[in-house]
């Protein structure tokens, strides 16, 4: 018999908000997180916006060393973790901390340190001077690494990486070693800090990213006719998840209930997602399956659409085919407000939809104003303005690069 897991803790900063709360009322109002990029000189290249985290400084958090030591995204990573700890309500002095463990993504790692040290080395002299901690701030494997340390966390440990996907995949593990009786709490989620030259320069020659420089702040408009590409974002999204038993013997507050996992591999292209949504459609399933839910159980779908001309439209083909008669179903895409956080995008998704759950909210898809042809009739888009609405259950869509599909479904906590 599998152990019930329940969410006792969550934490995120974002591009729109440094706090779960922050970021949450940001989401119901349809801001945006684009604006020019301030990370370096964009002149150059073909996208110059981007979703920064604003009025931000890692020193308002961490302590100087722990900066110096780590890449922005273990630092991002340590930040929101201990948000998730702490709203957890968590006692580590009282918590078994061998049966407490991290899994942690990201789909870069650290790219930005990466970047700095070989431009220093290739324009200087040619002698090889690299930073001492150069190799373990590249790592993808060092945020979980990091947070285990700082929080003296001894159980179960590592990084998922599956592009897009990742932090959906860090869920569904945690989330699959509590209920097999593995561990009792874990700590999973994603951070991602991307914005350097090299990911825009990379991702802007795959022409993937929107070039609507002039239209920064509505460039992401999934679904729209005119979308052009995603806008990159950063950040990270830490949640606390617990075995049932566990967190009531500690009389924890349970915020909900993760239900259902499931990941599957378009086997398609290396950046294209299928046509057809076909991957996205037995990943959608076999998690209601997993479950024990049907498609007409769900109030909301938070859709990965990232504003890309062909994933959009596969996605919402996969989606009317699963859920095709439930006209309760909202769905949207808050890529639109956030920016694509790469490896954390399932983990700030997640919370978005608990966090629907919580309030009874639905939060929009923003920018779009012209909705493409080809969408499948029958879908509520939740375009421009959210919606107060019961949500019982809510999904979770993350796609990535390499065809990986990653899907998660949470429910309102019951007894």
């Amino acid at each position: 018999m599998q152990r019930r897991v329940v969410i006792t803790g969550m934490g995120a900063i974002t591009p729109i908000g440094l706090t779960v709360e922050d970021f949450w009322a940001s989401l119901l109002e349809g801001k945006s997180g684009a604006a020019p990029i301030t990370r370096f000189d964009p002149e150059h290249f073909k996208t110059k916006f981007a979703c920064e985290l604003k009025q931000f400084d890692a020193q308002d958090y961490l302590d100087r060393n722990e900066v110096r030591k780590n890449d922005p995204f273990v630092q991002y990573g340590l930040i929101v973790a201990g948000q998730a700890i702490a709203n957890a309500g968590l006692d580590l002095d009282k918590t078994d901390r061998y049966r407490t463990g991290v899994i942690w993504g990201s789909g870069n790692g650290g790219i930005h340190t990466f970047e700095e040290q070989v431009s220093e080395f290739a324009t200087g002299t040619g002698v090889p001077r690299f930073n001492p901690f150069f190799i373990p701030k590249i790592l993808v494997n060092m945020a979980s690494g990091m947070i285990s340390i700082k929080f003296g966390l001894k159980g179960i440990n590592y990084t998922t990486v599956s592009a897009c996907a990742t932090g959906t995949s860090a869920i569904m593990d945690a989330f699959n070693y509590i209920r097999w009786g593995q561990a009792d709490i874990m700590l999973a989620g994603g951070s991602e800090a991307p914005i350097t030259k090299a990911s825009i320069g990379g991702f802007n020659a795959l022409k993937a990213l929107s070039t609507r420089n002039e239209e920064a702040q509505t460039a992401s408009r999934p679904f729209d006719v005119t979308r052009d590409g995603f806008v990159m974002g950063e950040g990270g999204g830490a949640l606390v998840l617990e075995e049932l038993e566990h967190a009531r013997a500690r009389g924890a507050h349970i915020i909900a209930e993760v239900v259902g996992c499931a990941q599957t591999s378009d086997a398609y292209h290396m950046t294209a997602v299928h046509p057809e949504g076909e991957g996205a459609k037995r990943g959608m399933q076999l998690a209601l399956q997993d479950a024990g839910l049907k498609a007409s159980d769900v109030d909301y779908l938070n859709a990965h659409a990232t504003s890309t001309p062909l994933g959009d439209i596969g996605e919402l083909k996969a989606i009317q085919s699963v859920f095709s008669g439930n006209e309760k179903l909202n769905v949207s895409a808050t890529k639109s407000m956030t920016g694509h956080l790469l490896g954390a995008a399932g983990a700030i998704e997640a919370i978005t939809c608990i966090q629907a759950i919580r309030h009874g909210a639905v939060p929009p898809t923003a920018n779009t104003s012209q909705p493409d042809d080809e969408i499948p009739a029958g879908l509520d888009l939740t375009l421009g303005k959210s919606v107060q609405k019961p949500v019982k259950v809510a999904m979770s869509n993350t796609f990535g690069f390499g065809g990986h599909n990653a899907i998660a479904l949470f429910k309102a906590f019951e007894n």
